[in-house]
């Protein structure tokens, strides 16, 4: 476990590095978060009682997704893994005295997670500031916090555990661009990146919401907003827990398959 935590802080400490980058990221998410609150208020000031959030939930939702982006967007990949697998860097990985996965697993845990803490903070604080009902809210409740956090620790893993099974089908294909483009297309959606799961027909909402993907951004954000409240929170809480179990022994298992078919040429 130690070469791992040791592991997590190198990479941890590397992105923390890269602060203009950081500091371009939070205009450019702090001036899409606006567009979007805005383009929806057009749609809410034409019949706002249509709409199955109110425009302020809706507000600290968007906030809260530009701020935490880093944690959730799953067109972040980390490219030079897919260089190790393409260009037959990974005979170097393979001989390492660490499981590979979990090696991966950690990599991309700590690169999300220091390109959240630079960039989520100045947006919560100007977000925070504006007035309502275009601003951020504190959660309805203490309760409504704790599970915010809790939930979006799940939903975080939620998404690494995703995006370990777009590196791992790397090693079956040729190229990973149709890999990257065919799960980017549909998890953006799929998880309420691009419109917010309650906006969705029933019928076709309560079908995605049982997909891992409506287990990433979707139930911190919505139970921040106070979307999903009472007990329905304890379920989504359950099912997140079951995606991240499911998705990692699954990564694990074709992992291991992918490992035992691996040709590397050259020399």
């Amino acid at each position: 476990m130690k070469k791992y935590i040791s592991f997590f802080r190198m990479r941890f400490i590397a992105g923390l590095q890269y602060r203009a980058a950081a500091l371009a990221g939070i205009v450019t998410q702090f001036a899409w978060g606006a567009m979007l609150i805005l383009m929806y208020q057009a749609f809410y000031a034409a019949d706002a009682e249509a709409f199955p959030m109110s425009f302020q939930a809706l507000s600290s939702y968007m906030w809260l997704q530009q701020a935490f982006l880093a944690l959730f967007m799953t067109w972040f990949f980390d490219n030079d893994i897919f260089r190790l697998i393409m260009d037959g860097g990974i005979a170097y990985e393979i001989c390492r005295p660490i499981n590979l996965y979990d090696m991966w697993f950690t990599r991309n845990m700590a690169n999300r997670l220091s390109k959240a803490l630079l960039r989520c903070f100045p947006i919560l604080i100007v977000a925070a500031l504006l007035p309502d009902p275009y601003g951020m809210r504190l959660p309805v409740n203490v309760g409504a916090a704790f599970w915010f956090l809790i939930t979006m620790i799940l939903g975080y893993l939620v998404v690494v555990a995703f995006g370990m099974l777009v590196y791992i089908a790397t090693f079956f294909t040729l190229s990973p661009t149709g890999v990257k483009l065919a799960a980017v297309s549909a998890v953006e959606f799929l998880s309420g990146a691009v419109i917010p799961l309650p906006f969705l027909p029933d019928n076709l909402r309560r079908v995605i919401e049982l997909l891992p993907f409506a287990s990433m951004q979707n139930v911190p954000l919505r139970i921040y907003s106070g979307d999903i409240v009472g007990e329905e929170i304890y379920y989504r809480f359950g099912l997140q827990l079951f995606w991240v179990v499911i998705l990692i022994v699954l990564g694990k298992l074709l992992m291991g398959k992918a490992l035992k078919r691996v040709v590397v040429q050259g020399g």
